[in-house]
């Protein structure tokens, strides 16, 4: 009815792709190691909210603007690099002093409302993400679709709830694997570090995209 076709084959590369080890999966199991699983899954549904910006973003062609204006997507890239690696920067700063007390290793270094954010910007300001979406959805909706949009958020919506599933599970299991690493406060400092790591990874990866 929706254009869709190979739909099963859809929602077994979206798994497939899901639980590919990747920086989503390790910011999730980092923040769940930090935080316990309340912060795991901040920051899985914060990564879902940034994919979500990239399916409506899809549906309604700002992904082929991204494609085919190289002035929108040198913007876009700059501001999420910029983005990406001042937060790393920021986690690598982080000092022992500053989590070795009590007081701190009680008290998570952000709040679940800063990491569920952290993580919807590292994704909304992603445009490889952006265009991964563009080049994964259309091949699963028919030329004649109806309404192709509708079509892409629909798929867009299957891919981000299976992923959340996996982000979620992912997220409670890293917090029950890791109960004894957060009472030391020097595993919490190079954990934050590690984080930052794959941010500046993550940030660097974004500033040496090109347009195809």
């Amino acid at each position: 009815m929706l254009g869709i076709h190979g739909l099963w084959l859809f929602i077994l590369s979206g798994i497939l792709l899901n639980i590919t080890p990747g920086p989503d999966t390790a910011y999730i199991v980092g923040r769940s190691v930090q935080m316990g699983w309340r912060g795991g899954v901040a920051a899985a549904l914060g990564i879902s909210a940034g994919c979500l910006v990239h399916v409506f973003a899809a549906a309604v062609g700002l992904s082929a603007l991204l494609a085919a204006s190289s002035y929108a997507f040198t913007a876009v890239k700059w501001i999420g690099a910029a983005y990406l690696l001042y937060t790393g920067v920021q986690m690598l700063r982080a000092r022992a002093s500053t989590v070795a007390t009590n007081d701190a290793a009680e008290k998570p270094p952000l709040s679940l409302r800063q990491v569920f954010w952290q993580g919807a910007f590292t994704n909304a300001l992603n445009p490889k993400v952006a265009l991964f979406f563009l080049a994964f959805l259309p091949q699963f909706v028919d030329v004649d679709a109806p309404s192709k949009a509708l079509a892409f958020i629909v798929l867009g919506l299957i891919f981000i709830s299976t992923g959340t599933i996996w982000g979620l599970g992912t997220a409670i299991v890293a917090a029950k694997a890791a109960s004894r690493v957060r009472q030391s406060s020097q595993a919490m400092v190079w954990i934050n570090r590690a984080l930052g790591g794959v941010f500046i990874y993550l940030g660097i990866r974004v500033a040496m995209l090109e347009t195809r």
